[in-house]
């Protein structure tokens, strides 16, 4: 199968690409937001393969699947043909409504012609799709094994840009959590936060490549999520899976897939403060909450089950599609090709 695919979340399409199909990457000169292409900081499959605008006008797509809502008039100017109506095509919701919690309109509510895909059941909760349908595959994190040392005696957080996002992100948290341990931020956008917070114990660490981000984070003595109002985050099952203890605010889907017997999952700052402390200073409680928080890791997010999920969600969306006579003369995707 030919899917068409814009790079958007690097670890959530690290895991989409492992599968058997071939994933057309939109690409710019300029790359940007809207021709990103493959990333330079994992390591993709070769049937992962980017093509220009003016290479989509001739290839035969089989399914697109649209993270935003721009991509459709993308979509339709490049291939010539419209997702939904002329082409199958699906709409990934990665995260949950911006605007009012309970009643916020999905902007791709109300539609017979696409599939929604939500990546928790707690953003299939929240937005309001009206009737288009909806179903939710669960993420796939790629297991980097387990490589827990803590052998430094701080904190590991995962924030792309942390002072823009602020409160969504529980920026504003990490001070009083820091009088426990100190706080090692990596991500997008963190420079200037130990100046923003007006605390040093907050230190930013900046955005690494995938394999050397794991290596560091597995150095720190605890993981710690503090996102009041964002999907789940991918780093915080990464951390799991890499074994870490964690320390996690109990908002949105994390209520879900984090055991207690991880860590501390809590909604009051002052306990999860605290359960920090207690993760950092007891070695034997922080080693068997990794076990716990590996084990419920891999159990829900691998990639077998994921891809699984997808290819029936694919296959489906295909078969139920009607296939217009006009695209009866679209050429193979030969015609697409790998770019450097």
């Amino acid at each position: 199968m030919n899917i068409l695919i814009w790079h958007v979340h690097g670890s959530w399409t690290t895991a989409f690409v492992q599968g058997s199909h071939r994933y057309l990457l939109p690409t710019l000169p300029e790359r940007g937001p809207w021709g990103g292409g493959r990333p330079a900081a994992w390591d993709w499959p070769p049937n992962a393969v980017e093509v220009s605008p003016e290479e989509l006008a001739d290839a035969d797509v089989d399914v697109v699947v649209l993270q935003r809502p721009e991509e459709a008039e993308l979509a339709a100017r490049w291939l010539g043909r419209t997702p939904g109506r002329d082409v199958p095509a699906v709409y990934l919701e990665h995260n949950a409504p911006r605007g009012p919690a309970a009643t916020t309109r999905h902007p791709f509510a109300d539609r017979d012609d696409v599939l929604l895909v939500h990546v928790t059941r707690f953003n299939a909760l929240m937005w309001d799709a009206g009737s288009t349908p909806t179903t939710v595959v669960e993420h796939g994190v790629l297991d980097p094994g387990p490589r827990w040392t803590g052998e430094l005696a701080s904190a590991a957080v995962c924030i792309n840009e942390p002072v823009r996002r602020g409160r969504i992100t529980g920026t504003d948290l990490l001070p009083g959590l820091a009088r426990a341990t100190p706080l090692d931020v990596f991500g997008i956008g963190v420079d200037g936060l130990t100046e923003h917070l007006g605390c040093d114990r907050v230190r930013a660490v900046g955005d690494l490549p995938q394999h050397r981000m794991h290596a560091e984070l597995a150095r720190r003595a605890a993981y710690v999520h503090t996102a009041r109002w964002t999907s789940l985050g991918l780093s915080l099952i990464e951390a799991m899976l890499l074994g870490m203890p964690v320390a996690v605010l109990a908002t949105t889907e994390s209520v879900e897939v984090v055991p207690r017997e991880a860590g501390v999952l809590t909604t009051d700052p002052e306990r999860l403060r605290d359960g920090l402390r207690t993760l950092v200073e007891d070695r034997a409680a922080a080693t068997v909450a990794g076990r716990v928080a590996r084990a419920a890791a891999l159990e829900r997010f691998g990639v077998p089950r994921f891809l699984a999920d997808w290819d029936t969600v694919l296959d489906r969306t295909v078969e139920r599609h009607p296939v217009p006579a006009a695209s009866s003369g679209t050429s193979s995707t030969s015609s697409t090709s790998r770019r450097s």
